[in-house]
């Protein structure tokens, strides 16, 4: 196998001024947040993820499911395998990664 050098450290030294942030090198990786289950109480939702976590927001965040009865919240069904959630009859979708924010 022939590597030509010149050619190899051109595409490294333009690596680095890419991966370049606030005079630090930075590697970062953006892994996708899925969920894996969903339950309701009757002021939050849970949404489950696949690393472990549980996250619950209030349904007060949202308006729609805020005034939505028990069987229309249970209408929902993932997106995206998993990146988000859609309720068909309430004409609404989260995506999961914004719960985090």
């Amino acid at each position: 196998m022939h590597l030509n050098y010149k050619k190899f450290i051109n595409w490294f030294l333009n690596l680095l001024k890419r991966l370049k942030t606030n005079g630090m090198n930075t590697l970062t990786i953006n892994k996708t947040i899925r969920a894996t289950e969903l339950s309701f109480t009757q002021s939050k939702m849970t949404v489950y993820l696949e690393d472990g976590r549980e996250l619950s927001v209030p349904l007060e965040w949202f308006s729609k499911l805020r005034d939505a009865t028990k069987e229309e919240l249970d209408e929902w069904r993932f997106i995206g395998n998993g990146e988000g959630i859609h309720w068909k009859y309430l004409d609404e979708d989260i995506l999961v990664e914004n719960l985090l924010r």
